[in-house]
C-alpha cells in the first residue's frame, strides 16, 4: 500500500463518456487517481494489484470477501449499471462500513413516462389504428373504437412499487385511476401514503384494466406471473412488462396476447438482442420496445452526476444521499443480469 488514492473505474456496459458530462468527469478526477478500463472488464490481475490503494470503485467489479480484505482503504462501490449483482459480499461491506450504492433512480422518470405512453397506446389502439390506416383497412368513429377503452378512470394495477412504480403512480394522478399495488417487500403504510390500495397479486390482475410490472427479479419470484394470472385478467385489458423479463412466464404472456384475451407491451425480453426471426415480431396486439425506455441522454447523465455527488459526500466521511443503498437482506436475493448500454 502506497500513498495513492485510486478510483477504480470498471463501468461496462457503461462508459464515462456515456454517463458523465465534462464538468462531472472533472469532479470525479478530483476524488483520486483514475484507473479506467472501458474497452473490456478490468482484468482480475490488474484489479488485485490496485486494491490496496483503491478508495472508490465505479462499476460492477467482482468483490468477494477475500478481495474486500485486500482493500483496506475502500470506502464505496458504486454500481453504475443500476443493478445489485450477486458478485459482492454485501454483508462484509456492511461490517467494513463500505457503501454499496447505485443511482438506478436516474431511469425512473423516463421509464415511467414511456410506460404511461405505451399504456395509452394499448388502451386507445393508437398504433393499431395507424397500421390499419396505412393498410387501407381503417374504421371511422365508433366502429374504430369497438375494442378500445378510456385510460382515464380505468382501474390500474402496479406490480413492484419501487422507484419506477412510484414514479408511474405520480404521472397517472391526473387520470384519476383507482390504483392497486402488489409489492410483498413493502408495508401497507407506504403504499397507502402514495394513495395506492395494498392488494394481493390475484386482485391486482383480476380487478385492473391496465397492469404495469416493475418488479425486480429475485430468487423467489422468477416467472411468478404466469398463465393463471393472465387467464384471470379482464378480456381486452392491457399488460405492460417494463422491468425484468424473468418475472414473467414469457411464453404464457405471448399466448395470452395471441389468443386475443389481452393486449400487451414489453420493453424487455428473455434474450437480448432479440433474434430477427423471433415470434414476438409478428404477434398482433403486442407493442414492442427494444429495452430503450430508460436510456435517454439526460437519464444517463443523471446516472453519472448522482454517482459522483454521492462519492464526494462519502470521501468527506458523510453518508450518500442520492443513490439507493444495498441491503444484504435484499441484495442477496436479487437475480438481475447486466443490461445493455442502450
Amino acid at each position: 500500500m502506497t500513498g495513492r488514492n485510486i478510483v477504480l473505474v470498471d463501468p461496462l456496459p457503461r462508459t464515462l463518456e456515456l454517463i458523465m458530462e465534462p464538468d462531472v468527469r472533472a469532479r470525479l478526477e478530483k476524488l483520486g487517481e483514475l484507473v479506467i478500463s472501458e474497452d473490456r472488464q478490468m482484468p482480475a490481475e490488474q484489479v488485485d494489484a490496485l486494491l490496496p490503494d483503491t478508495v472508490l470503485i465505479f462499476g460492477q467489479t467482482d468483490m468477494p470477501k477475500e478481495r474486500l480484505e485486500r482493500a483496506p482503504k475502500l470506502k464505496a462501490i458504486i454500481n453504475v449499471e443500476s443493478n445489485f449483482l450477486p458478485n459482492i459480499d454485501y454483508q462484509a461491506c456492511v461490517e467494513r462500513g463500505i457503501w454499496v450504492i447505485t443511482p438506478a433512480s436516474a431511469f425512473s422518470s423516463p421509464v415511467a413516462e414511456a410506460s404511461l405512453g405505451m399504456a395509452l397506446d394499448l388502451a386507445r389502439g393508437i398504433t393499431i389504428a395507424d397500421r390499419q390506416f396505412r393498410d387501407g383497412t381503417e374504421e371511422y368513429g365508433l366502429a374504430g373504437n369497438i375494442e378500445t377503452f378510456r385510460y382515464a378512470g380505468a382501474p390500474i394495477g402496479i406490480i413492484g412499487f419501487g422507484d419506477l412504480g412510484r414514479e408511474l403512480r405520480e404521472l397517472t394522478r391526473p387520470f384519476k385511476n383507482e390504483v392497486r399495488v402488489y409489492d410483498p417487500w413493502l408495508p401497507n403504510e407506504i403504499i397507502e401514503r402514495l394513495d395506492g390500495i395494498p392488494s394481493n397479486l390475484d386482485d391486482v390482475v383480476s380487478k385492473s384494466r391496465v397492469v404495469y410490472v416493475f418488479a425486480s427479479v429475485t430468487s423467489e419470484n422468477q416467472g411468478f406471473i404466469g398463465k393463471r394470472q393472465f387467464d384471470a385478467m379482464q378480456p381486452g385489458s392491457a399488460f405492460l412488462l417494463m422491468s425484468r423479463a424473468a418475472v414473467v412466464d414469457f411464453p404464457a404472456m405471448l399466448g395470452a396476447v395471441k389468443s386475443g384475451h389481452i393486449r400487451a407491451a414489453t420493453d424487455v425480453f428473455p434474450d437480448e438482442p432479440v433474434a430477427v426471426d423471433d415470434q414476438v415480431r409478428s404477434i398482433p396486439g403486442l407493442l414492442l420496445s427494444a429495452h430503450r425506455t430508460g436510456g435517454t441522454r439526460d437519464a444517463f447523465y443523471k446516472l453519472g452526476s448522482m454517482a459522483v455527488a454521492d462519492a464526494e459526500l462519502i470521501m468527506k466521511g458523510l453518508p450518500p444521499q442520492l443513490c439507493r443503498r444495498a441491503d444484504p437482506a435484499t441484495a442477496s436475493r436479487l437475480r438481475s443480469k447486466p443490461v445493455s448500454v442502450s
